[in-house]
């Protein structure tokens, strides 16, 4: 994993209260929630009736984030530097960290993280997995596609999915479109 992001693990009884803010991103709104130690969600808002707002105010750690994702649209980051969190099971928390050693820019599919976390029989698991990774972008699950370089699922939508490919591979290599 890069030193620069940790996946926290804590026990559920000891979350702190989560603060949320909103950040309207090339790819629609993004509500971005956290803690003072670390953001826990980034996730997209499709439908803005299912906006809702945690403690009141905006910790460092979500400006941060926000500040981050800026530059990463803008294509000036390539690596997020924040501390993260999302409960799981020990599975979970192996897959979610492989994540992170996908290069931007670069993609493998389900097989290959599956051998990665040392199971190639668990890609189904691998992939529910992935579906249930609450802070996209920052953990590039987006990164992950079919073994025949098909974009398989996404939970913010294949098109998001595409388009955060698409940015990436032009970012690494000047070139416009991967798919």
């Amino acid at each position: 994993m890069p030193d620069n992001v940790s996946i926290n693990q804590t026990s559920q009884n000891s979350m702190p209260p989560l603060y949320y803010t909103y950040y309207q991103s090339p790819l629609g709104l993004l509500k971005i929630g956290g803690t003072d130690h670390y953001i826990a969600e980034l996730s997209f808002v499709d439908n803005k009736d299912n906006i809702s707002y945690g403690e009141p105010g905006v910790s460092d750690i979500i400006h941060e984030c926000t500040e981050q994702l800026i530059e990463f649209f803008n294509g000036k980051r390539k690596v997020f530097d924040l501390p993260v969190h999302q409960e799981g099971t020990d599975f979970q928390q192996k897959v979610w960290n492989e994540l992170l050693h996908i290069p931007f820019g670069k993609t493998i599919s389900y097989l290959d993280q599956a051998k990665r976390v040392g199971d190639v029989k668990a890609i189904r698991a691998v992939a529910t997995t992935n579906g249930k990774n609450k802070i996209a972008i920052i953990i590039p699950c987006h990164r992950v596609i079919g073994s025949d370089r098909s974009l398989t699922g996404y939970g913010g939508g294949v098109w998001r999915k595409k388009w955060l490919l698409q940015h990436e591979f032009r970012i690494t290599h000047g070139i416009q479109t991967l798919f």
